[in-house]
Order: structure tokens, then sequence, then C-alpha cells
């Protein structure tokens, strides 16, 4: 699948987001827009903002942002394959949290015993 060769001539800044699957309803891509989370070229945007190819949007998500060029204009949503051919993801990858060193149980072991609860509280420092 490419990009779609009817696009149209322009698209709200909502509708893109929600046509490539950035938000699962328009009507969260109005929210985040209203709540100055979706920037346009780094300026706030409102939801009504019009997009052209070459755009730089900046998608705040939870725990990280989202830097996606607009490549092509659809305004229906459309598959994730097709989706994925309208905008460049230029996300730089998120940084890996080190390990705490703290010991983890094995899922499906049960509760711990009393024992294992002494060993827990002496590595803690209780």
């Amino acid at each position: 699948m490419s990009i779609p060769k009817n696009s149209p001539a322009a698209v709200r800044v909502d509708a893109w987001l929600w046509s490539i699957r950035a938000y699962k309803t328009r009507s969260m891509a109005t929210a985040a827009c209203r709540a100055g989370h979706v920037k346009l070229n780094d300026a706030n945007v409102k939801a009504s903002q019009i997009v052209i190819p070459g755009d730089m949007l900046r998608v705040r998500q939870p725990g990280y942002d989202r830097i996606l060029e607009v490549r092509a204009l659809i305004n229906k949503r459309v598959g994730a394959e097709a989706a994925s051919h309208c905008f460049t993801d230029h996300t730089p990858p998120r940084p890996v949290l080190p390990a705490l060193g703290l010991p983890q149980r094995d899922r499906g072991t049960g509760r711990p015993t009393k024992k294992d609860r002494r060993d827990m509280d002496r590595l803690r420092g209780e």
C-alpha cells in the first residue's frame, strides 16, 4: 500500500491525527490539541489548524513525545499499513531505565512465606 492518490487539499490537525491512528477517537485528538499536547512546527495549535505535507507535529503521549512529519494528507481513518505511509516518525528511542537491583519473585510462586518476608525486609534495611 502506498500514499493515497486522492488526498484532500486541506485537513484539520485533529482529523489527521485521528486518521493516522495517533489517537483512538477524534474527540481525544481534539482534547489533546485543546490541552496543549500537540505542537505544529513548535507552536501550540487549535484542533482546526490545517496541516500540509512537510509539517512537523510533536504529540505528547504518556511518558514521551512523538515527533511526526506529515508526508500525505488523509481525513478518513484507514488501516494501520496505509496510515503508516502518511507520516514519518522522527521520535528518538526511549531511554532504557536501569534495573533497581531489587530481587523479583517468580510469577506464580504464590504469597511470600514468613522467611521470604524477613529476607525482603532485611534487603530493604527495615
